[in-house]
């Protein structure tokens, strides 16, 4: 069969949400990943981090949220990268198998940040700037701000093609996935404008946690 009933295949696998966001936590991720997205791209032609790094840190992020459109997606790309089945599927089971000593810190991070819906503890990023450096704690971010943005989108979207195959999730409704789909579409450009507004006004691409826990 061809790549759209593969795509179905690997949607109708899950039955029930593994996470679920909201429209704000979606116009949120939707405003930063452009300039995350530019990070990424920066990324590719100084190299400062290899890609099978940054592809283990989306499928981090991926993992912690359960997105099966993403899964299915990032589990092409990571083929293509010349990554083993082993090794993706050890990183979309987060069993931590195929984790090399000097990028487990990051990875540890990205399911943080996957965790905290996008907002991760400040203290944790700051060691990641400790451990990698600012420029390489940038990319690392934005990798996962990136991937976060993709999963709140694609989630629901595997939702709704799950249902088109008569398979609706636990939990879900037609409204939530339409409604999620159509509004990240419409607010798509408001949130690139709002981002950029923020970059104008000087204002950084994050926003941490800066409560310590108890």
């Amino acid at each position: 069969m061809g790549e759209k009933s593969g795509l179905s295949g690997s949607v109708i696998q899950r039955d029930e949400f593994k996470r679920k966001f909201s429209f704000l936590e979606l116009y949120r991720s939707l405003v930063f990943a452009p300039r995350a997205m530019s990070k990424l791209i920066g990324n590719n032609k100084s190299k400062l981090l290899d890609k099978h790094f940054i592809e283990r840190l989306q499928l981090a992020v991926t993992e912690v949220n359960g997105c099966a459109a993403c899964s299915y997606q990032h589990t092409k790309m990571a083929l293509e990268q010349g990554m083993s089945n082993a090794e993706i599927t050890s990183f979309l089971s987060g069993d931590g198998e195929f984790t090399k000593p000097e990028e487990a810190k990051a990875i540890m991070f990205a399911q943080h940040f996957a965790d905290s819906k996008g907002i991760p503890k400040k203290y944790a990023y700051d060691s990641i700037v400790e451990e990698y450096g600012k420029k390489e704690a940038r990319i690392i971010l934005s990798a996962a701000q990136v991937m976060i943005a993709g999963n709140m989108y694609g989630i629901p979207f595997s939702a709704f093609l799950s249902r088109l195959h008569g398979k609706p999730y636990k939990g879900s409704s037609l409204f939530y996935e339409l409604g999620m789909l159509i509004f990240g579409i419409l607010l798509l450009p408001l949130a690139i404008i709002h981002g950029f507004l923020r970059a104008l006004f000087g204002l950084r691409n994050e926003k941490f946690d800066k409560s310590k826990d108890e």
